[in-house]
């Protein structure tokens, strides 16, 4: 029976080599210079500090860049709040990947209320939708990039 599976994901690798990246630019940078500005890359959190709001607007556009750049969906980004302090400003960016169960079932919902002959099953954190004809599997496809999901999704282990 042909199936797929829906995923969420992004190379790890090129999530550091854009934060280091945006690391190199931030340090030449001359309105950048003896602030102290960096980026931190924890997992799949990085970490923002610098002096003030409007530098850490900045390095969130020199990061959004860096990472689109390396072909990762800017729309894994989940943003925190800024905590400004007196003499420092943090933000945390965390780097989103796996769907999460509510959004699993809401996809669920949607691929059964278009009434095509398809199983979907959640499996994790992805999505495994298996039909008997292959363009069933192809309308699912269809459907689900015409959804609007917050996080970007990929579609990958398409059996016959």
């Amino acid at each position: 029976m042909p199936s797929f599976d829906v995923v969420s994901d992004f190379d790890a690798h090129e999530a550091t080599n854009a934060v280091d990246q945006a690391n190199r630019e931030v340090t030449t940078r001359f309105d950048f210079k003896g602030t102290g500005s960096k980026y931190a890359l924890d997992g799949q959190t990085i970490q923002l500090t610098s002096q003030s709001d409007f530098q850490l607007q900045q390095m969130l556009d020199i990061l959004r860049q860096k990472i689109a750049r390396r072909g990762i969906d800017v729309a894994c980004m989940k943003e925190e709040e800024p905590e400004i302090t007196g003499s420092e400003a943090r933000q945390k960016v965390i780097l989103r990947r796996g769907i999460d169960t509510p959004l699993a079932r809401d996809l669920v919902k949607k691929i059964k209320s278009s009434k095509l002959k398809v199983q979907a099953a959640i499996q994790g954190d992805k999505l495994r939708v298996s039909g008997k004809k292959r363009d069933d599997l192809q309308a699912v496809i269809a459907l689900l990039k015409d959804a609007d999901v917050d996080l970007p999704l990929q579609y990958e282990n398409f059996r016959d």
